[in-house]
């Protein structure tokens, strides 16, 4: 089945879809990952942000949010199921939060703290190790940045 791809602000979304993608975030990072953490940290809701997300009919396979910062956009809460792991779903996810924040702001950088077993991933679209590695919920991170598309 065809995975498909869509965007929106949290109150353009249909709330049994929002529940899926919530779901899908908390099954990987808190469960899986094992990090116990407050995911509905109210960035959600923020004037500006939209949720990214592909799906495969009704399943929320992977999804990403799209923050407005001051001086810069920042990705986030990047996640794709276990089943999609390996295929193009993750990565047309993030291709597609990379379009959007330079669609809102061509003049700005996109910034992510990445997960630092991925950071060889995010280099495929653009971004560069910007800082110091840190440790968030007992999982090492990279600060990274794409540079302004404009």
């Amino acid at each position: 089945m065809t995975v498909s791809l869509h965007h929106a602000p949290v109150s353009g979304i249909d709330p049994v879809l929002l529940y899926r993608m919530l779901q899908l975030r908390v099954e990987v990072f808190v469960v899986e990952q094992d990090a116990a953490y407050p995911d509905l940290d109210g960035r959600d809701v923020e004037p500006g942000a939209e949720l990214v997300w592909a799906q495969r009919g009704d399943d929320v396979v992977a999804t990403l949010r799209v923050l407005r910062e001051p001086g810069a956009m920042r990705i986030g809460r990047v996640v794709a199921h276990p089943s999609v792991r390996g295929t193009d779903a993750a990565a047309r996810t993030m291709a597609s939060g990379v379009a959007l924040c330079e669609s809102f702001a061509p003049h700005l950088p996109i910034e992510i703290d990445a997960q630092s077993a991925l950071a060889g991933w995010y280099r495929r679209f653009g971004f560069e190790v910007s800082g110091e590695q840190f440790v968030e919920d007992g999982i090492p991170h990279l600060p990274m940045t794409r540079p302004a598309a404009g």
